[in-house]
């Protein structure tokens, strides 16, 4: 039984509009007129230009810097297509923010994704896009459907034809242990072997040693990791393969998150190339020569007609 509305409708939030057009593009569809301004005190307004009444409704946000502002601008979106009569509402979120915050990792902590996912569903979501989470599980904070989708796929096609005939010159390497499954991935696709960074403090105020397991000699490296913050993790990794004898080093992550001192790192490091997918919108000023961003607006345009048509989104990715 389809529970789908008459129709599909992108609707653009501030955080997401080109990747939001594209979408839009890809499925053939006009962008929903909607409008995003502020009272004068701070607080958000938001205006639907057209009737989603009966309507299947998907709203494209990231909820990257700022990232409270972005939130809040999100649910108020779901709101108003709630009390406008929208059929089902969908949050896609390319990237969702708090997803770091999953767990107690010590006393007291909040665990900020599960309210995200609760602030979500009471304003009135009835199922979440998204992609590369921080941590899987978060999929199960939701009552709601979630939908995860995959970058790894998307990043390894693209390295595929960069190195179409020299995978024997290869590595993938996971930066951190949290990244091991999804770097295991990505080198089975490619076809290549993997490597890991083990960062190991041997007591407090001493700096961490940085083991390599797998060789990386005489090697060009690829390190996949799913977001690049502050880059520390990045940067350090990639001295310590360079360290250890590999030629060169190649950045792949899904979420180009680019915050503090991230931009002068990885200009200091010894890293050759970044690609990154269009979660966040990189801003001018911290688009680096050689950084390359992929769209994944083909990929959730196609996500959102296989909602919207009742298909299996999980074939994508095999």
């Amino acid at each position: 039984m389809s529970f789908h509305g008459k129709d599909i409708k992108i609707f653009a939030a501030s955080a997401s509009q080109e990747t939001a057009k594209k979408i839009a593009k890809c499925l053939g569809l006009p962008l929903g007129r909607s409008d995003v301004g502020t009272f004068s005190d701070g607080e958000i307004s938001v205006s639907l230009y057209d009737s989603v009444r009966g309507s299947d409704c998907f709203i494209v946000q990231s909820t990257c810097a700022p990232v409270n502002s972005n939130l809040m601008e999100l649910l108020i979106m779901i709101d108003a297509m709630k009390r406008a009569s929208a059929a089902r509402i969908t949050a896609v979120m390319p990237y969702f923010g708090y997803a770091r915050q999953d767990r107690k990792a010590k006393a007291h902590d909040p665990i900020t994704a599960k309210l995200c996912a609760d602030l979500l569903t009471t304003a009135g979501a009835n199922r979440v896009l998204t992609m590369d989470l921080h941590a899987s599980q978060i999929q199960g904070f939701f009552n709601i459907p979630v939908d995860h989708l995959l970058g790894v796929p998307l990043l390894a096609s693209h390295m595929k034809e960069l190195i179409a005939g020299h995978a024997d010159e290869y590595v993938v390497v996971s930066p951190d242990l949290g990244s091991v499954t999804r770097a295991r991935n990505f080198a089975d696709r490619l076809g290549v072997p993997l490597a890991i960074v083990d960062k190991r403090r041997q007591k407090a105020n001493v700096c961490e040693v940085m083991n390599i397991i797998g060789s990386v000699k005489g090697k060009k490296i690829i390190l996949v990791d799913d977001m690049i913050d502050t880059a520390g993790t990045l940067c350090n990794a990639a001295q310590a393969i360079m360290d250890n004898g590999a030629t060169q080093v190649t950045a792949c992550a899904t979420h180009g998150v680019l915050s503090g001192p991230a931009i002068e790192r990885i200009q200091n490091s010894p890293i050759k190339n970044v690609f990154l997918l269009s979660t966040i919108p990189i801003p001018e000023e911290k688009m680096l020569p050689n950084m390359t961003v992929f769209s994944v607006a083909p990929l959730f345009a196609e996500a959102i007609d296989r909602i919207y048509e009742d298909k299996p989104v999980s074939p994508m990715f095999v």
